[in-house]
C-alpha cells in the first residue's frame, strides 16, 4: 500500500478537472495533457486522493461530499493564499465567474484578486495559482476555470464570499442543499 506523504495542489486541480469532464471517459494521459503536468504526476495525484478519501478506489469517482467539506473547511490552511503587487492578469476568487455576476466590488484594483498572466487585460492584487501551469490549463476549460475561480475565494475569501463559493460549489457537484 503507498504511503500519502500529504496533498498537493495539484491534486485537488486533477479532482476540479474530473469533475469539469461532467462524466465523460478520461484517461491520465489526457488529464496531464489538458493540465500541462506529467502523466506520473497524475498517477500520484490520484493515489494521495484515494489514501486521502477523496476519489473511489478505482481512482475515477470523485468523492464530491468529502472533497467539498475538505474545501471548504481545510484549502485555506493547506494551501493558503497571501494577495500580493498590483499586477495585470486573469480575474480569480469573487473577481471571477460565477461569482463576479452575485457580488459587485468597487473598481478599485484592490477589491480585483488575478493570476498575474501577461495576457490578462484586468489589474488586480496577484493571487499564486495553485500550480505553476494552472493559467494555460484554464484558458482551455472554462468549466475548470470557473472551479479554480471558486476554490480561490475559498482559500482568499471573507465569510459572504466564502458561502456563495460553497453554494455555487455544491450546484456544480450536483449535491443537495443542506436542509
Amino acid at each position: 500500500m503507498k504511503e500519502h506523504k500529504g496533498m498537493r495542489p495539484q491534486d485537488i486541480v486533477v479532482l476540479l478537472k474530473i469533475i469539469s469532464l461532467d462524466n465523460q471517459e478520461w484517461k491520465i494521459i489526457d488529464l496531464a495533457k489538458q493540465l500541462y503536468i506529467s502523466q506520473s504526476e497524475v498517477s500520484e495525484a490520484l493515489n494521495r486522493c484515494r489514501i486521502a478519501g477523496l476519489i473511489d478506489e478505482n481512482k475515477k469517482n470523485v468523492r464530491l461530499l468529502a472533497l467539498l467539506d475538505f474545501l471548504k473547511y481545510g484549502l485555506r490552511y493547506v494551501f493558503p493564499a497571501q494577495p500580493g503587487a498590483i499586477v495585470k492578469g486573469i480575474p480569480t476568487a469573487h473577481s471571477a465567474p460565477p461569482l463576479s455576476k452575485k457580488i459587485i466590488s468597487s473598481q478599485d484594483s484592490q477589491d480585483t484578486y488575478v493570476w498575474s498572466d501577461d495576457e490578462g487585460i484586468v489589474r488586480g492584487q496577484v493571487i499564486q495559482p495553485l500550480y505553476k501551469n494552472l493559467i494555460e490549463a484554464v484558458k482551455e476549460d472554462q468549466n475548470l476555470y470557473e472551479l479554480i475561480a471558486l476554490i480561490d475565494a475559498l482559500r482568499i475569501g471573507r465569510v459572504r464570499e466564502i458561502n456563495l463559493a460553497t453554494d455555487e460549489l455544491r450546484k456544480r457537484f450536483k449535491l443537495e442543499q443542506p436542509v
